[in-house]
Order: C-alpha cells, then structure tokens, then sequence
C-alpha cells in the first residue's frame, strides 16, 4: 500500500530547475510503484467548503506572473476520474466533511509543478483537492483521514505545500538557509517523528519562529492533511530537506510507510 506524502512545491519555477530536490523527486517517482491514480491537496487552491475536481481532461493552470517564458508553455495534460472523485466525495460525507463536486477546475502549479517532474507522461489520473486555511488544524487531519482508504486501491495522495513560506523572506543572494529557518523545520520533525500531533496542532504557540515560517497557513496544512491520510500506519519520515533564497524550504515527508521487516 502507498504511503501519502507532504512535498514542497517551491516556486513554479520548480518545473523547469534542476538542483538535488529536483534529482531526489525523481529518484522517489522511480522507487515508488506506479500509482492508479494521483490525488493532490494544493496550498493554491483555496475554498470554503471542501472542493474535489473532476475535470475530463483538466487545464493547466498558470496562477503566477513574471516568469521565463518557458514556464508558460508547459502542459500536463494528464486526464480526471470522474469515478475517483466520486468516491472522495462519499469519504467525506460519511465523516460529515461538507463538499462539492467542481467540473471546471483545472491543475495549479502546486499540482502540475510537482507532477511535470514525478510523471513527466502524465499518463495517471490526477483529481486535485482544494484546501481552507481558516480550519483549525485538528479538521485538516480529519479531513485526510477520511481520504486514507483510497491508498487500498493504489491511489497516490499528496499534500503540496510548504513548510518555511514566507515571500517577504527571500534573499536571492544567500546561500545558506536563515538559521530561524531551519529551527522552525527541526522542531517540525520532532513533532512528526513523534506523532505529537498536539504540538502540531498548536504549532503557532510552540514552534520557534512560526509566525515568521508561517505568514498565512495555506501552505502548511496540506503536512496535516498528508499525515492524516497515513491512518493508521503513524509513521513519519523525512525524505528531502534543502533551502533556496534563504528560506524557501523544499522538504518531502513520508507518512505511513510499512516498516522493513528484518
């Protein structure tokens, strides 16, 4: 059964660089077995009430300016599951997670930036979930959960986000990460590691520098909604952890992989 997993998205310019996160998603998509289908909670894109796409063939979404042209002509042209997001949708009404259907809504970099890179075929049905930053970070954990189930069916499920993501932060000429930084991602680990989900859960009170790592939440509680999608397999792992312009985390978490019998 696959693990569900937290990856940083970066900026969109992610689809197109080449550095050791790039290397490391890559080297993951060839160890992973090829999933039947991709699910993916996005930092961009926000809603009130729970949203599932089910898009035939799902547009690629340039939500972001002032970047290289060859951004823009990017595509992944990777088809919906009607059928899959269907399903999703029954998981969350027998938790009593209001939701709702959307046919229109195509893939965000936060989605296809990642994907362009793992399964540069686009040959996987992708179904893109949205997120609401304003829940308390108990309901976003409940929410993946819900989904958990459908990593028996094969069914890939990824928070994209970011741990540090703060744009006000970013110095292009720094070469190493922001000590503040890397202190907020250390104390994370320890409360993955640890499964203490009620220091996560009040991370904003007990993290050092969360306001400074954690501006607005959007991109943070896809990590919950990955880990609650671990059920009940609670482990963590720590995949990837690098830094660009200073503060910019790229990390990948693992969350439920079995343990390797001895």
């Amino acid at each position: 059964m696959l693990p569900s997993f937290y990856m940083a998205h970066g900026a969109p310019s992610l689809a197109i660089e080449e550095h050791a996160y790039t290397d490391f998603l890559k080297i993951l998509a060839s160890q992973l077995p090829k999933p039947e289908a991709i699910v993916v909670f996005s930092a961009h894109w926000e809603s009130a009430i729970q949203q599932i796409g089910a898009a035939v063939r799902p547009e690629t979404i340039y939500d972001f300016s002032g970047f290289s042209k060859e951004l823009y002509e990017i595509t992944y042209p990777a088809k919906g599951s009607l059928p899959l997001s269907l399903h999703i949708k029954s998981l969350f009404e027998a938790e009593g997670i209001a939701c709702e259907i959307n046919d229109q809504r195509g893939l965000d970099h936060g989605v296809w930036a990642l994907l362009h890179i793992l399964y540069p075929d686009a040959d996987i049905p992708v179904v893109p979930l949205s997120v609401n930053p304003n829940l308390a970070m108990e309901e976003h954990y409940r929410i993946g959960s819900a989904v958990a189930k459908l990593k028996e069916h094969n069914v890939l499920i990824v928070g994209s986000g970011g741990t540090v993501h703060n744009l006000r932060k970013l110095d292009r000429s720094a070469i190493k990460p922001q000590r503040w930084a890397v202190q907020f991602d250390e104390w994370l680990a320890e409360q993955l590691e640890t499964w203490n989900l009620e220091a996560l859960f009040d991370y904003m009170n007990r993290a050092p520098f969360a306001k400074e790592a954690v501006p607005t939440r959007e991109h943070l509680v896809p990590l919950l909604l990955a880990m609650g999608a671990a059920e009940p397999n609670d482990r963590a792992k720590l995949l990837h952890r690098s830094y660009q312009m200073g503060t910019l985390s790229l990390s990948c978490w693992m969350f439920g992989a079995e343990e390797e019998k001895g």
